[in-house]
């Protein structure tokens, strides 16, 4: 795993989304399997029947009911009472999480542009993950639901953002956001293991704003991948969960990155602290894959038992790309 040196620059909104994919995305929505209750009036269709702008139905007046809604145009035709109905549009809880621990700072050899300026910057899977949780939150607020961000793994632990609604919210969505890339450190061994635990737990503090829950993580849990998402599944049983798999092409495929590694090296455990002497060769390299093909195959077959929608999101791939191709075939946005 290659871990980028040196002080990360200081983002702006521009870095995560710029206004050429701002505009791309105005239309954009995002998709639940399940049909939620809201809390707020929003552009989420429900199927409860309420106050909004739009008629659906009539029904008989009956004591009690609210006079201001007896249709007197019905009334004069047929001198009878009814009452008009509309349909409620509510608000979808959109709910980010994004992996903050050491590992995440691994640099990719992709350096995508910024989607406003000439600018480059080195990606790591950080970075990546952020600019998509930007533009999840983004669409998320435009279309007027509730979003709310968490943030794990690093120097603070569990870091939470109360959830912000409407256009207004993206400026404090985004700062969270871009304080959080900033803040990220590898200096602290932890143990990435108790640290996810404790993120998956952390959603029942949200079970009163259930909807849509995307994850953002390399999810390269050394031990505990099946405990942490069980839990997961269970403390978000009222959410449609997606895990957003980021990973660089070189953790994908080594090879690609076989002139830093070769030969004998000391390698460190950026998570733990640990540094494990090595030698590089065509035998390690083929059990790198194959390990890593066995924890991609797991991943894969707890999500499915879980009914969690797993996304592979490589850092080579521009955001824009992956939220109109990926992200809106398997319609997690639509």
């Amino acid at each position: 795993m290659l871990i980028s040196g040196g002080p990360r620059p200081t983002l702006s909104n521009d870095d995560l989304i710029g206004p050429a994919l701002a505009a791309a995305i105005e239309k954009l929505d995002v998709m639940s399997r399940r049909s939620f209750a809201g809390k707020l009036p929003g552009e989420r269709r429900s199927k409860a029947r309420g106050q909004s702008v739009e008629f659906d139905d009539y029904r008989p007046y009956v004591p009690g009911d609210d006079l201001r809604f007896i249709d007197w145009n019905v009334y004069a035709r047929l001198d009878r009472f009814v009452l008009k109905l509309f349909r409620e549009d509510r608000d979808l809880s959109v709910h980010l999480m994004l992996d903050v621990s050491p590992s995440m700072l691994a640099r990719s050899s992709a350096v995508l542009p910024t989607t406003n300026a000439p600018r480059q910057l080195q990606s790591t899977k950080l970075l990546h993950a952020a600019r998509l949780a930007a533009a999840l939150g983004y669409i998320g607020l435009v279309r007027n639901n509730r979003v709310s961000l968490t943030t794990f793994g690093g120097p603070s632990a569990l870091r939470a953002v109360t959830p912000v609604r409407g256009r207004r919210g993206v400026e404090r969505l985004f700062a969270s956001i871009r304080a959080a890339v900033e803040s990220a450190s590898t200096s602290g061994p932890h143990d990435p293991d108790a640290v996810f635990h404790e993120a998956c737990d952390s959603v029942t503090r949200h079970r009163a704003q259930r909807g849509v829950l995307v994850m953002l993580s390399d999810f390269l849990v050394p031990t505990a991948i099946d405990t942490g998402l069980h839990r997961l599944a269970v403390a978000a049983s009222g959410f449609d969960v997606w895990l957003a798999q980021t990973l660089t092409p070189e953790e994908l495929d080594p090879s690609s990155a076989a002139d830093e590694l070769t030969g004998d090296l000391a390698i460190t455990d950026i998570e733990r602290g640990r540094i494990v002497e090595v030698t590089i060769s065509p035998a390690t390299l083929n059990a790198y894959r194959e390990r890593l093909e066995a924890h991609q195959q797991r991943l894969d077959t707890l999500a499915r038992r879980w009914n969690l929608h797993r996304l592979l999101v490589r850092t080579d791939q521009p955001v824009q790309d992956l939220l109109f191709g990926l992200f809106r075939r398997r319609a997690l946005i639509g």
